[in-house]
């Protein structure tokens, strides 16, 4: 609002607008104005400005100042952004950063605005003094070099500088949304639940931050986009547009952050698509305004609007402007003013009541409460409980704040740690791990795998017997260590004294404390046969009855006794036991062996069998045979008792190779060959025998010619295939040539047998 130099009649202000007599005047520095009418839906005159230079020097100093808190803001969150490695930051940042372009193109076009107004006095001065005389032999463009120069900015500046700003959105936009969707080591695209990692610093920094600029930025928008409505300062909406992109990004980083807080890191994840998505979006909007503005025609000494101008966030830096199109266009299909009608009128002059009467009607509901079905809650008067709790259904309370319903939230770990509201329930089965998270998906998990999240052990002896004497007399226990999954399932049985038990966030941790406590003391008294083996069902029932006392025996109260925890311990169960996977092949060891020593039995038998088939020809007839046997090795004990016990022996031989024989196989071939060579020997023998007694009887007959055939028999053995010369011992000197030619040299081509002459 200005201030008013002179009486009412000729009002001048020194900037603003005042709303004189129902009509809204609005005027500029230096009083340079006029009074025009106004569009017929605002009902009065409209005082605007005269474009000189020292409204474009106005204008010049908006636009620095925007650029200067631009700059500010892409600074901080750049900076935070990298040493909290938040991504969400760093995509704000960016989109802050290439909003710096447009702040710093509005800055330099509306100085040269200024420096062409400045211009345009002096040329008009010179011309009123007859200087225009002097220069008759200059042109107008030589006297206007500024205006040349805003003419340049306007048709070859401005759009640069747009195209420059949308192709920086459109890559950086595309760069940060592909590092989501296919982040570095391929794995799972960030926005998936368990991959985005938290930031290293406290939740408290993003939420400030993002609260400060959003007010900050906001105001400054709103106050550029008022300015935007006078013609001559109409481009500012480009740099207002920036800036309120930049407010609601970071509003939206601090709401992620808020929420993340509190709970889920969904809001915080889907930011990670959303935001490169929306600066893809503003860096193809800018695209499509530079396409349209080539097409549209303009009017002489109009001023182009800037391509970077996004008609969205305009929009949202000026929200008067929706109501005032959406009014307008009721008007028109209406056909008549619906806002100036008495029904318009009232409802304006009522809206403080309705708007009062429904905030006390929302208060009054307050006094309603309905309990779900796997609920159960309490009433808070003045935050303490009042009475027992209160099951399903409708409840009637005094209104807020001196009556509250609380029912107990139930939160569950991820494994990153993080804390998530599951439900605000009381019932249901509950889980607790106190020991090794249980392996999920379907793959088996061996012992000698690597087994996924933390490995909590326990200590066990070795074994039922372990411990050796010291040389003090004291006990030295082996021990062995084991990983144990170890659920524990429980459930709520009174409200009210679990909500003692401890803040909502801490009950489930003093609640693990204390059964982690109790089942380390347990194992320490159980050996590894037991735990690894026969002994899981009964280590199930004596942890649940422990785990329970102890639970009963936390929440003292105000005379010193325990109230318990308010839970019920449905049981304790091992689901899994493993030794630590570097000596998982110890404990195999001896498996190991077992199933060597089974499997060399079977080959063994299979071998036996295999034997027996190719001696006997059956292996069941062989175990017969071998009983044969059996009770021959008794009998043979008892030869030297008697004749009867060797004639039983030889009796049982006979039997034993009859059933050789009967069964067949190689034992039956060798004791077959056995008989025939036996029998061949015999019968040899015996007519060696025969040959004898015919050669005494030829001898007692004629010994002389008997000695007389046998030396000449021997003689013939004796010459038999060598050569005899025949000699008269009467004749002398006997000439005797001898041809010794071995015969076997040569062959004979005719001979097949390949024999000599003989």
């Amino acid at each position: 609002m200005g201030r008013p130099e002179c009486r009412m009649g000729a009002v001048w202000f020194s900037r603003g607008a005042a709303i004189v007599g129902g009509r809204e005047l609005v005027v500029g520095r230096g009083g340079g104005s006029r009074v025009e009418p106004a569009p017929r839906s605002s009902g009065g005159w409209i005082l605007t400005m005269r474009a000189d230079y020292l409204t474009y020097r106005t204008a010049t100093s908006a636009a620095i100042k925007g650029l200067v808190l631009q700059v500010v803001i892409a600074s901080v969150l750049i900076v935070y952004g990298m040493l909290a490695k938040d991504h969400v930051a760093v995509t704000t940042a960016g989109f802050a950063g290439i909003g710096i372009l447009a702040w710093l193109a509005l800055t330099i076009v509306y100085d040269q605005h200024r420096r062409e107004r400045i211009e345009a006095l002096e040329v008009e001065a010179l011309a009123q003094t007859g200087g225009a005389s002097a220069s008759v032999f200059q042109s107008e463009g030589e006297l206007r070099p500024a205006a040349r120069r805003l003419a340049n900015l306007h048709k070859y500046f401005v759009p640069v500088v747009s195209i420059i700003i949308a192709v920086l959105l459109l890559a950086f936009g595309g760069w940060r949304l592909w590092g989501v969707l296919h982040p570095a080591g391929g794995t799972e695209p960030l926005y998936a639940p368990g991959q985005l990692k938290a930031t290293t610093m406290e939740a408290g920094w993003p939420i400030a931050l993002g609260v400060i600029i959003a007010l900050v930025g906001f105001v400054m928008a709103r106050y550029t986009a008022g300015m935007a409505k006078q013609p001559a300062w109409a481009n500012l909406r480009g740099g207002a547009a920036f800036l309120v992109g930049s407010v609601l990004m970071a509003l939206a980083m601090a709401v992620g952050h808020v929420v993340d807080a509190l709970g889920p890191d969904s809001v915080l994840r889907y930011l990670l698509v959303v935001l490169p998505a929306f600066v893809l979006f503003i860096g193809a909007e800018i695209v499509i305004n530079l396409i349209l503005t080539a097409y549209r025609p303009r009017r002489a000494n109009e001023i182009p609007r800037a391509a970077f101008d996004s008609r969205l966030l305009g929009f949202v830096a000026a929200p008067d402007r929706i109501a005032k199109s959406i009014s307008e266009a009721i008007n028109y299909q209406l056909g008549f003013d619906v806002t100036g009608g008495w029904f318009y009128q009232l409802l304006s002059r009522s809206l403080v009541p309705l708007i009062a009467g429904g905030v006390l009607l929302v208060w009054l509901l307050s006094t309603i409460t309905i309990i779900e079905p796997h609920q159960r809650g309490m009433v808070l008067r003045w935050g303490k409980p009042l009475g027992g709790e209160i099951g399903p259904g409708l409840h009637f309370t005094a209104p807020w704040p001196i009556d509250s319903v609380y029912v107990p939230e139930y939160y569950r770990k991820d494994a990153t740690g993080r804390v998530t509201t599951e439900d605000r329930t009381v019932t249901g089965l509950r889980v607790l791990q106190l020991g090794t998270s249980l392996s999920e998906g379907t793959d088996a998990v061996l012992w000698t795998n690597d087994h996924p999240g933390d490995e909590v052990y326990q200590f066990v002896r070795a074994s039922r017997d372990a411990g050796t004497a010291s040389q003090g007399g004291s006990v030295l226990v082996d021990l062995a260590m084991v990983s144990v999954e170890l659920p524990l399932h429980y459930v709520v049985s009174d409200v009210h004294t679990f909500d003692e038990l401890g803040a909502p966030r801490q009950r489930e941790d003093i609640l693990k404390a204390v059964a982690v406590r109790e089942a380390t003391r347990y194992f320490q008294g159980t050996h590894l046969d037991q735990v690894l083996g026969f002994g899981r069902d009964q280590i199930g029932r004596d942890l649940t009855a422990r785990v329970q006392a102890a639970f009963d025996a936390l929440n003292p109260g105000p005379d010193g006794k325990p109230r318990g925890a308010g839970v019920r311990v449905v049981s304790v169960g091992v689901a899994g036991v493993h030794p630590p996977k570097d000596s998982a092949a110890a404990f195999e060891a001896p498996i190991a062996a077992d199933a060597r020593r089974i499997a060399n039995i079977q080959n063994a038998q299979a071998d036996a069998v295999a034997t027996l088939t190719a001696v006997v020809g059956d292996s069941g007839r062989a175990g017969e045979i071998i009983g044969e046997l059996d009770k021959r090795d008794t009998l043979q004990a008892q030869v030297g008792q008697g004749k009867a016990a060797q004639a039983q022996v030889v009796a049982q031989e006979l039997v034993v190779q009859e059933e050789i024989m009967q069964a067949g196989g190689s034992a039956a071939s060798t004791l077959a060959r056995a008989r025939a060579e036996r029998w061949e020997r015999h019968m040899e023998a015996r007519g060696q025998l025969a040959r004898y007694g015919g050669q005494v009887s030829q001898y007692q007959a004629s010994p002389r010619i008997y000695m007389n055939q046998q030396y000449l028999a021997a003689m013939r053995r004796l010459m038999d295939d060598s050569r005899v010369y025949v000699l008269d011992p009467g004749v002398r000197g006997n000439w005797l040539q001898l041809n010794l030619e071995d015969k076997t040299i040569r062959s004979d081509v005719f001979n097949q047998n390949g024999e000599g002459d003989k």
